[in-house]
Formats: structure tokens, C-alpha cells, sequence
């Protein structure tokens, strides 16, 4: 049974960093696209980050390029999300992702319990 646990959320001023770690146990399989997405309450949950398995290819919503970078560590079993310039609009809960397939075109498989970034101006 996969579990993904997310780590490295806090509070942070505006313009600062914080770096996001999803690590997956109960599978040493690694073949699968990874994402990140987050969430605000009463609204949808949005698009981040995704990276192909190979950690070659990704993907990254129109709010966050250039200033998140998205990357994974297959032997560590643990996928990034390196967030720099922060702005309050940042604030949500952020969970990662695994896709069914290696590419993140496809279904998500499973989701994380999240964590939570707030970000102050």
C-alpha cells in the first residue's frame, strides 16, 4: 500500500523560501509521474508541479513558473518542491501527488494528507 507524507510547510514572510518534501513508502517502485497541487478552503484544488519519472520533463502551472522548481530523488523515493519568492497568495494546504502512469497526462493514484504553507505580507 503506497503512503505519501508530505513535510516542510510552515509559516514564512513574503519574498521568502521553503522547500516541500513528499516521500512514498510501501513501494519501491519508482516508474510514476509525481505532482504537486494545492488548496485553499472553498476553492478547488489547483495545479503546481508535476515531473515524468525520470525527473527529465516538467510541468509547471502559470502562478508558480519561475519561482517553484519541482524535482525528485528516485533512490530516495522523495520528490521537491523548492518554492522561492513566496507571496501571500501562495497560502494553502500543499499535497503531493502519484500518477497512474510515468507521465502526468494520466489519473492520480494517490494523494498525501498535506501540509500546510502560509505565507504573511
Amino acid at each position: 500500500q503506497v503512503q505519501l507524507v508530505e513535510s516542510g510547510g510552515g509559516l514564512v514572510q513574503a519574498g521568502g523560501s521553503l522547500r516541500l518534501s513528499c516521500t512514498a513508502s510501501g513501494r519501491t517502485e519508482s516508474r510514476h509521474a509525481m505532482g504537486w497541487y494545492r488548496q485553499n478552503p472553498g476553492t478547488e484544488r489547483q495545479f503546481v508541479a508535476a515531473i515524468d519519472w525520470t525527473g527529465r520533463s516538467t510541468d509547471y502551472g502559470d502562478s508558480v513558473k519561475g519561482r517553484f522548481t519541482i524535482s525528485r530523488d528516485n533512490a530516495k523515493n522523495t520528490v521537491y518542491l523548492q518554492m522561492n519568492s513566496l507571496k501571500p497568495e501562495d497560502t494553502a494546504v500543499y499535497y503531493c501527488a502519484e500518477y497512474y502512469s510515468g507521465s502526468h497526462y494520466g489519473p492520480i493514484d494517490f494523494w498525501g494528507q498535506g501540509t500546510q504553507v502560509t505565507v504573511s505580507s
